[in-house]
């Protein structure tokens, strides 16, 4: 696991290329849309506490695969968030 700080800096850098993406393109807004309705859900956390089992369902929950998983590994989500491709058939943008 990664500390939490790399994958905030990992996070911001990909924020600031959307962003700088949107303007060169004059879009707006973009929204992250799951078009696959097979994608099956998994808690976001795999820790097995007591009091984190017992609020499981008030969680944010995740996809069990990209991009909608969360890896938990650093080289992954260099890949992902550096390198990946903007218009990537998920995220939708509009003027």
């Amino acid at each position: 696991n990664a500390s939490w700080t790399l994958k905030c800096d990992l996070t911001c850098d990909y924020v600031c290329r959307l962003l700088n993406y949107m303007d060169r393109q004059g879009y707006r807004t973009c929204t992250p849309v799951n078009r696959d309705s097979e994608l099956e859900v998994e808690p976001h956390m795999s820790l097995s506490s007591g009091y984190i089992q017992r609020a499981l369902d008030k969680f944010p929950q995740q996809g069990a695969r990209a991009p909608w998983k969360l890896y938990q590994n650093y080289l992954k989500d260099i890949i992902a968030l550096r390198f990946g491709r903007l218009a990537d058939g998920v995220m939708d943008f509009s003027r």
